[in-house]
């Protein structure tokens, strides 16, 4: 199992915000970290803008978005971006794609939310030929009409995944993609419906063995300030849990808030919960650090504590 970290945007302080997020990056290669994601929050910082921005500052890591929503971009739109953002990056850009929640789509765009499986296997028909290299993308399907030449780079292929937290989602990442990024599935989420899935729709596709990216919050402290991170997590990390999409997930779990999949206590009791992750079928995680405190100088020392031990991770799973 490979152990990445989730970069990125962070709200307000917006006159360091980029700063801050290229030092996080510069920390997570030097730390020998072997990716980092980079969520897209509605209001923030755009995820494809910071993978640019990651890429001219780094040379090994990789860096994937997680997750990008298809409906308010144009295929061939996301395309041109993603294409010139993995020129950037040499290569190492891995495109996190999804259909994100009615709240977001419709609720707040204005977008139509429905049939979002549809619409993704329709998506991918024209990013997977605009993704494939320089030629014309040729695809006419139920939403598409594309005849449109791509001459961006000829570094290729761009891995594509996508957030599948449904039996139908699961079949298309199988099916069509490199595998699925997660967020609010626990152990059991992960064993007895992501993987098993995600498997079986790879393998009925001739396809290689899919990865399985599991978003995992993360503190490291004292057994008896669990409840405090438990705490921390369920209050800065909790806004999704509203969408009926992750609620489905939850229910497939053991888990019933974001707080209950937080690895937080000693060095030891992370390591074994990690390990439960990749036990259950993970490949890759994408830890999120929660620091706590009282002031921000606390959390400042709460969060390097957490990052050091993270740095320790790299290579030993």
């Amino acid at each position: 199992m490979q152990i990445g970290v989730m970069v990125g945007p962070e709200r307000a302080r917006y006159s360091t915000k980029v700063e801050r997020m290229l030092a996080d990056a510069a920390w997570a290669e030097e730390a020998g970290l072997a990716s980092l994601w980079i969520p897209q929050i509605p209001d923030d910082f755009d995820a494809l803008t910071a993978a640019a921005l990651i890429g001219s500052v780094t040379s090994t890591i990789e860096i994937g978005t997680a997750v990008v929503p298809i409906q308010p971009r144009h295929p061939i739109v996301l395309a041109h971006q993603v294409l010139s953002t993995q020129s950037v990056c040499a290569g190492r850009l891995t495109l996190g794609l999804g259909v994100s929640h009615h709240w977001v789509i419709d609720e707040m765009l204005g977008l139509p939310y429905e049939h979002p499986a549809a619409y993704m296997r329709d998506y991918l028909d024209v990013l997977d030929q605009a993704l494939a290299g320089p030629g014309v993308v040729d695809v006419e399907n139920g939403r598409f009409c594309v005849h449109q030449p791509m001459d961006v780079t000829d570094i290729t292929p761009t891995p594509v995944m996508i957030a599948a937290l449904g039996p139908v989602m699961l079949g298309i990442a199988g099916e069509r993609t490199d595998g699925t990024i997660l967020w609010l599935a626990d152990e059991r989420a992960i064993e007895t419906h992501v993987a098993p899935a995600l498997h079986a729709a790879a393998a009925a596709s001739g396809r290689s063995t899919p990865r399985i990216v599991a978003g995992v919050p993360v503190c490291l402290c004292g057994d008896d300030e669990v409840d405090v991170a438990v705490a921390r997590a369920n209050r800065v990390l909790s806004e999704s849990e509203v969408s009926p999409n992750y609620q489905k997930l939850l229910d497939l779990g053991d888990a019933r808030s974001v707080g209950d999949i937080l690895a937080a206590g000693s060095e030891g009791t992370i390591r074994r919960r990690l390990q439960a992750f990749a036990d259950a079928g993970a490949t890759d995680l994408s830890l999120r650090i929660v620091p706590i405190g009282g002031s921000r100088q606390e959390k400042l020392a709460s969060s390097g504590r957490t990052r050091e031990f993270v740095a320790s991770l790299a290579g030993s799973f």
